[in-house]
This record gives C-alpha cells, sequence and structure tokens, in this order.
C-alpha cells in the first residue's frame, strides 16, 4: 500500500497553489490573446461602427452609465471586454492614456496592484508591476509582471495603447492590455478595454479550485438565468469583475485631472471605491478606510522606492 505522505504532501501543495493564484489571478487577468485582438476588427472606423451597434446596449442596461461588457472563455484563455462612453473629451483622454507613468496612476487603484513604475522610454516602454493579496503586502511577497508598453496608433481621431507580459505566476502567459478610443463630437468618448491571459493545466486547475471553494458565491455582470445567483459565475465571472475594476480606475483617473495635483490622489481613490461601491454583489471585498490607508501606502511607496 502506498504511503499516506505523499498524499497528504500533495493535498498541501494544491491548497497553496490554488490559494496564492487565486488572489494573483484575480488581480493580473489583464487583456487579450493576442491572437484573439489580431482576429478582431480595429482602428477608429471599426470602433465608430462598433458605437453605432451598441446603442441599445449603451441607452438601457444594469450600470446606470453607458457601459457595455462581454466576457468569453475558451479551454487556455480567458478574455473581457468593456466598450462606454465618458464624459471626457478625446484631446484630454488621448494625452492622458498615452503616457506609460499615467497607466502606473491608472493600475495602483486596483486593490490587487502593489507596485507599477514605469521604465524609461515613451514608445515602447516597460511598466514593472506587482500584483498579490487584498490587504497590505511586502513587495517582495508579491508577483512581479513587467509589461511592454507600446503606442501603435496616436491620431487626432483614434488611439490604441497595448500592455504585453509573455510571462506571469506559475503557467500563466501572454497578458494583454489594450486600450482604443474614438473621439464622438459633443466633448465625449468611446472606449473599448479589453484583457485576458492564457493559462496552463496547474493555473487552470488552481483557479477552478479556488471558484469551487471561497471563490463559489463570486459572480459577474453578464446576466445569466441558467445559473441560480442570475448571472455569469466561474471563471467569466472573475474577468468581467477584473475588466470592470480596470475600467473604473481609468474613468476615476480622468475624473481626477480637474483636481489640483495635490489633490488628485485622494479625489481618485475616493471615486474608485465609490464606484466599486455601486455594485457590491460583483466588487465588494474591503471597506473603505481600509482601502484608502492601503492605497496611500502604496501609492507613496511606488514613486519612493
Amino acid at each position: 500500500m502506498q504511503s499516506p505522505v505523499p498524499q497528504q504532501l500533495t493535498q498541501s501543495l494544491r491548497a497553496v497553489v490554488a490559494a496564492t493564484l487565486a488572489a494573483t489571478l484575480l488581480a493580473v487577468s489583464l487583456a487579450v490573446c493576442a491572437s484573439a485582438i489580431a482576429a478582431e476588427p480595429s482602428g477608429g472606423a471599426a470602433l465608430q461602427e462598433k458605437y453605432q451597434a451598441l446603442q441599445p446596449q449603451l441607452t438601457s442596461n444594469q450600470f446606470a452609465r453607458p457601459l457595455y461588457i462581454n466576457s468569453t472563455e475558451s479551454s487556455s484563455s480567458i478574455k473581457g471586454d468593456i466598450y462606454a462612453v465618458v464624459d471626457y473629451p478625446f484631446a484630454q483622454v488621448r494625452s492622458s492614456l498615452t503616457m506609460p507613468a499615467h497607466w502606473c496612476d491608472v493600475l495602483i487603484l486596483h486593490l490587487n496592484t502593489k507596485y507599477c513604475r514605469p521604465g524609461p522610454g515613451q514608445n515602447p516602454a516597460t511598466l514593472s508591476m506587482r500584483v498579490g493579496k487584498k490587504h497590505e503586502q511586502a513587495i517582495g511577497d508579491a508577483y512581479r509582471i513587467d509589461f511592454n508598453y507600446r503606442v501603435p496608433a496616436n491620431g487626432d481621431d483614434y488611439f490604441d495603447v497595448r500592455l504585453a507580459a509573455d510571462k506571469g505566476p506559475i503557467d500563466t502567459r501572454d497578458y494583454r492590455i489594450q486600450l482604443e478610443a474614438v473621439p464622438l463630437g459633443d466633448g465625449r468618448s468611446f472606449l473599448h478595454l479589453t484583457y485576458s491571459y492564457s493559462f496552463g493545466l496547474a493555473s487552470r486547475v488552481a483557479l477552478r479550485a479556488y471558484l469551487a471553494t471561497a471563490g463559489s458565491d463570486k459572480v459577474g455582470f453578464t446576466v445569466d438565468k441558467s445559473d441560480k445567483s442570475g448571472y455569469v459565475g466561474g471563471m467569466r465571472g472573475t474577468v468581467e469583475r477584473n475588466t470592470m475594476r480596470y475600467y473604473l480606475a481609468i474613468d476615476a483617473f480622468l475624473s481626477g485631472l480637474g483636481a489640483p495635483q495635490a489633490q488628485q490622489l485622494e479625489h481618485r481613490l475616493q471615486t474608485w471605491f465609490s464606484a466599486t461601491e455601486r455594485y457590491p454583489r460583483q466588487l465588494h471585498e474591503v471597506d473603505k478606510n481600509d482601502y484608502l490607508t492601503m492605497k496611500r501606502k502604496e501609492y507613496a511607496r511606488q514613486n519612493t522606492e
């Protein structure tokens, strides 16, 4: 008979992997696979056509704002998309979100982002990022992911920003984030945020184990009448929650531009947290004071270390 010790060790290792990876993947399920991006129409004309096609969804939805979210899952990747109208002129959106340093100001708003620092250069550049748990954490205990940042299109009527990381924690890979936008001609802009990652067997098993236990009650935003919760769950729910968190971070960053420089961080933190609390079923994780205290420290750390 086989000794029970190896089996116990295997169970322990699975538990550790599941818990660790769950915290990380919930934070960094960033962007769409390169093959998926290439397969979809892109460019200003295509995005303007998408805006027209999505009028029913943007006008009437559960978000109380002009926003549409979608997600897809394959055997080896997960992808989320948000299309949204924002009340900021295109020139302001473009000048702000085509700067790599500003992306660190966006990304740090997310609960699981512990640190972000841009490297030299503008296009391309590198964003050195650390992701981890939803509470205070030393940088050395968080996962490092280095994103290549580039702007393949940057014109007066369309811009396209892409971040890419080949490797992530354990056997995750092909992290991609893309943001594209067009002007609407009335002081507003239309954004498309898309993100996902690819995964191997170990990461898929670990995340599914988390979703079957501690994360079993978590849901996304897509209505799913076949599920007792009424919403899509599982891995699609995970990517939808984080798509929304990053979209709200972009919106909070833009909203802070109108505040005095010394007040912009506080404005963004308050705005991001308040926006997530509008969807408590999906996004509530920590109390406001805990979030604000943690993020003030993390922002100070990423600007000094």
